[in-house]
């Protein structure tokens, strides 16, 4: 039996996974799909000064109360800054590091440094009259749809998990200085369909920090994969279980 620690990204909350879920623990595995600090059961705690500290410590919290070891972390978009940071401070519970489709930071770098379009939405945020907070991306015609879902009944589904995101989570610098760190090994998951104008993916380098060959995989749908395509998803996470 593997641990599987599910992270959704920016403006989502955990029940994004309620397709991945049952499909993991049917595998026999056991998976916590948390929802973060100001979304979903936690939506009261929404204010400016959640940041990506606040749910890195929301992961490492969960992680060392509940004395999970050799967790696959699985971050999702901007959660791949929440599973960097979290794994940071607690590399001895951590067996594998999952960046699906998700921003993957340096030491020192924000969500700004890695995917430089945020910078647009704070700004943006800044011309209204809660500068502290962004709302959800809009949803725009096939085949980019909303956050890559564009069958209207899985739209309708996302659309009543969607919360306006803090922008201190935006700006925060992730902290990778525990060498430990390094050693654990990452697989990436790319979603290549659907790409909006605008988001660039860094090109992953061949070797992992821990000196193995990059590992790379490629799902043929939108951003959230996790609804559109949660069997394949299921399969390759499974691969590391």
């Amino acid at each position: 039996m593997s641990t599987y620690v599910l992270v959704h990204g920016a403006w989502h909350n955990g029940r994004c996974w309620e397709r991945v879920v049952p499909l993991l623990t049917s595998a026999g595995h056991r998976v916590a799909a948390p929802s973060l600090t100001g979304y979903g059961d936690k939506a009261h705690l929404l204010g400016p000064e959640v940041g990506l500290d606040t749910h890195a410590g929301d992961i490492v919290e969960l992680i060392t109360e509940n004395d999970l070891t050799d967790v696959i972390l699985v971050g999702h978009s901007y959660a791949g800054l929440v599973i960097s940071s979290a794994a940071n401070r607690i590399p001895e519970r951590i067996a594998h590091l999952v960046y699906l489709d998700a921003m993957v930071p340096e030491h020192g770098e924000s969500a700004v440094d890695v995917q430089p379009m945020t910078q647009a939405l704070i700004d943006r945020a800044a011309q209204s009259g809660t500068a502290w907070r962004i709302p959800p991306m809009p949803e725009l015609p096939p085949p980019l749809g909303l956050f890559g879902v564009t069958d209207p009944a899985d739209a309708a589904w996302l659309r009543t998990m969607l919360s306006d995101q803090p922008v201190l989570c935006l700006q925060q610098p992730v902290r990778l200085d525990n060498p430990a760190t390094r050693t654990i090994p990452r697989t990436h998951i790319h979603c290549v369909a659907g790409v909006p104008e605008g988001i660039t993916r860094r090109p992953i380098p061949a070797t992992q920090p821990n000196g193995s060959p990059a590992q790379v995989w490629e799902l043929p749908t939108g951003h959230d994969c996790m609804i559109t395509m949660p069997s394949e998803l299921t399969e390759l996470l499974l691969k590391l279980g």
